[in-house]
């Protein structure tokens, strides 16, 4: 193995030199707002399309909204680098006000952009989508016509997307500081110690029972503490969705994430019918690991315990050269990719103070490059997340020979690639395993993976349709939240759970994140779609990896059901395709039960 070291703290000086107090960004910031500028001018001269002779001015008008949104999504992400390194750097908290009001005059732009084009009559609309300009943008630009006619006029879309910065995206900053703001205070090592929300998250794979269940009720006080605060929070932003959704006339809360996930509730539906009718072997994985940690049923801070004496912990390099070596049986592009953003200090993984929780991968799209955001601390679990952060990088790198417009690819399929890279290394960490205890405990990091997707995932989307139903009301005061929530988790789990969760919606980032409407199913969609493909690899071996980078290059330019066919052969609306994948999963818990030999 390379002796090579890889630093843990990311490079974000060579975007803009000096942090958030950096030159170099103000003069970016600033001359984003003159480009700004002429792009809104370019925007209120645009005239509604009266021939296909107009091909050539929306295509330009086209090159000018890429060339803002990469410069915007540039600045966008190294200033959330910085707020999510370090929670108190208000500088950073600043200027992410700054970049939420200049995304608001992009999108109003965007839109005016948008509505003219829309207003084309439909023989010029077919004449420009069949133009040498602008054929290869007709799947998005025909999403933009359709988007059009589903919502408000011109003028009332972008006073709500004007109203939003302060109305809306506000109430998910504030989460954000609450959150940073919380200091847990709990007993290690006979001592007092005093851990950010992500350090405490960690210690929910401690192998000391009374840490975790310290640490889990440190943390349910937290949450219980600020509760009201949260609640309010939460209820603004679902207020503010409700109503912009209302207006629209909209019925449906799933109608916009299903729109922007290009998916039909259909297959929604045989998802979800899929993982329902195969909850009992996880039932079944729970009980048994429940009565291996010395307990009738599963407490749910006992959910991450290791179930062996001998979890093994790997070193940050040492985890590195594990997804390296792993990758390159896959496929030679990721592995040298990957490398790449080891060597080139891409990952800010090290484990200290005043981080926020979670891990992320952000995309600097001017600078073709991606940094990925975690807290490592040398378990299995974070060598996953390493590797899933690392799939999400690789699918914006297969996306680079691809035009900016037909790069927006869904959270659904963002998750593809992502759990994809997870799975090579999870199963390569199975049959890696040295002793019987080891592959338990590697077997058991993937069985949680699919708990995670086919039940607290469940969970989430159950909670979040409900409470946006009762929303419709009125307030939901924290008090209702919380019977919702372990109502939710109670039967996403199969009646499995002793002690639940209940503050399980204040303490989870998604549910206030204003950008993505219920970031939720999105995941448990991408990682029952990858394992088809994984499969499909498996079967294939060499050689599939161009294959499944042409899949990836497609994510943006048709909707998830045609995607599946052309790529896979698979109808994603019958609830078989889905069956399929939960089967392999079963697998696991059966090889789990039999090596532990606490069947039945």
């Amino acid at each position: 193995m390379s002796k090579k070291t890889y630093s843990e703290v990311w490079d974000l000086d060579v975007f803009f030199k000096g942090g958030s107090e950096s030159q170099e960004l103000r003069t970016h910031l600033d001359d984003l707002q003159k480009k700004l500028d002429s792009l809104e001018e370019a925007a209120s001269t645009f005239q509604i399309p009266q021939s296909v002779d107009a091909s050539a001015e929306v295509a330009e008008l086209i090159e000018t909204l890429k060339d803002v949104a990469l410069d915007m999504s540039q600045a966008g992400a190294v200033i959330g680098c910085f707020l999510a390194a370090d929670t108190t750097d208000k500088k950073a908290l600043q200027l992410q006000g700054e970049t939420g009001s200049l995304g608001a005059s992009f999108s109003t732009a965007g839109l005016k952009i948008q509505q003219t084009l829309a207003k084309a009559d439909e023989d010029t609309w077919n004449g420009l989508m069949e133009s040498d300009d602008l054929k290869e943008f007709a799947f998005v630009l025909n999403e933009w016509r359709e988007e059009v006619e589903l919502k408000l006029s011109e003028k009332e879309e972008s006073l709500i997307t004007s109203l939003s910065v302060d109305g809306y995206h506000g109430w998910g900053q504030l989460y954000d500081m609450l959150v940073g703001d919380i200091k847990i205070k709990i007993e290690l090592d006979g001592e007092e110690k005093e851990l950010s929300v992500g350090q405490a998250n960690n210690l929910s794979s401690h192998e000391d029972a009374q840490v975790r269940k310290r640490s889990f009720e440190a943390l349910e006080e937290a949450w219980e503490g600020k509760e009201d605060f949260f609640a309010s929070a939460l209820n603004h932003i679902a207020g503010f969705r409700l109503e912009v959704y209302k207006k629209r006339g909209w019925d449906s809360v799933l109608k916009e994430p299903l729109l922007r996930n290009r998916m039909s509730e259909v297959t929604l539906d045989a998802m979800w019918g899929a993982i329902g009718a195969n909850k009992s072997p996880f039932v079944e994985y729970l009980d048994a690991k429940a009565r291996m940690l010395g307990t009738e049923k599963m407490n749910w801070y006992d959910m991450d315990a290791p179930v062996t004496a001998s979890t093994k912990k790997m070193a940050y390099q040492e985890g590195a050269e594990f997804i390296l070596k792993h990758f390159g049986e896959f496929g030679p592009e990721l592995e040298a990719f990957s490398r790449q953003a080891f060597e080139d200090s891409w990952i800010e993984a090290e484990d200290r103070p005043n981080k926020r929780p979670g891990g992320f991968c952000t995309g600097m799209p001017a600078s073709e490059q991606s940094r990925i955001f975690m807290t490592y601390s040398g378990t299995m679990s974070n060598v996953a997340t390493l590797a899933h952060e690392l799939g999400h990088a690789f699918h914006s790198y297969a996306l680079r020979p691809v035009h900016w417009m037909n790069r927006g690819y869904a959270m659904g399929v963002a998750e593809t690639a992502s759990t994809f890279a997870e799975m090579i290394v999870a199963d390569a960490a199975v049959k890696a395993a040295e002793t019987k205890d080891e592959k338990i405990a590697l077997l058991e990091d993937k069985i949680q993976r699919s708990v995670a997707f086919f039940m607290n995932i469940h969970a989430r989307f159950l909670f979040e349709t409900r409470f946006y139903e009762e929303r419709k009301n009125g307030i939901v005061p924290a008090t209702r939240l919380n019977e919702l929530m372990a109502k939710a988790q109670k039967e996403a789990y199969g009646d499995a759970l002793d002690t639940v969760h209940p503050h399980f919606w204040a303490s989870k980032l998604h549910f206030y994140i204003t950008g993505v409407q219920f970031y939720n199913f999105p995941y448990t969609f991408g990682y029952l779609f990858s394992l088809s493909i994984y499969a499909k690899a498996l079967e294939e071996g060499e050689g599939f990896e161009q294959k499944y980078m042409a899949l990836l290059r497609d994510t943006a330019v048709m909707s998830v059901e045609d995607l599946a066919m052309k790529h896979l052969g698979e109808d994603i609306t019958k609830q078989a395709f889905w069956a399929k994948g939960v089967a392999l999963c079963v697998k696991d818990v059966e090889e789990f039960l039999e090596l532990t030999s606490v069947k039945g």
